[in-house]
């Protein structure tokens, strides 16, 4: 028997639950990456970039293409990069809600 798809949908955000692999997202938005350009943008070991990475393919988020010794990165699919700009938009939401609250609190007192 298949998982539930709530289910399926937790274990793909809990892929995404990791503050690197989110980055190692946003970088691939923009264009495709070598390993090497990653490192100093994402600011880990090469080691932990690798177990990142490693994740992001597993959960077919990522592909890769060789090119001699450096292996590029991309986005699987265009609509991780529109997953991670509706997730901004919610969250400029949701900060833009608090900031209006603490200045509220701020004015009352």
């Amino acid at each position: 028997m298949s998982a539930p798809l709530y289910q399926l949908k937790a274990e793909f955000f809990k892929t995404l639950g990791h503050p690197a692999r989110i980055r190692v997202l946003e970088l691939l938005s923009e264009r495709e990456h070598a390993v090497s350009e990653m490192l100093p943008k994402v600011g880990i070991e090469p080691a932990h970039l690798s177990q990142q990475l490693a994740v992001l393919r597993r959960a077919n988020l990522v592909v890769t293409r060789r090119e001699g010794v450096s292996v590029h990165y991309s986005l699987a699919s265009p609509r991780v990069a529109e997953l991670l700009r509706v997730a901004r938009e919610i969250l400029s939401g949701v900060l833009a809600d608090q900031a209006k609250l603490l200045g509220d609190l701020h004015a009352e007192q």
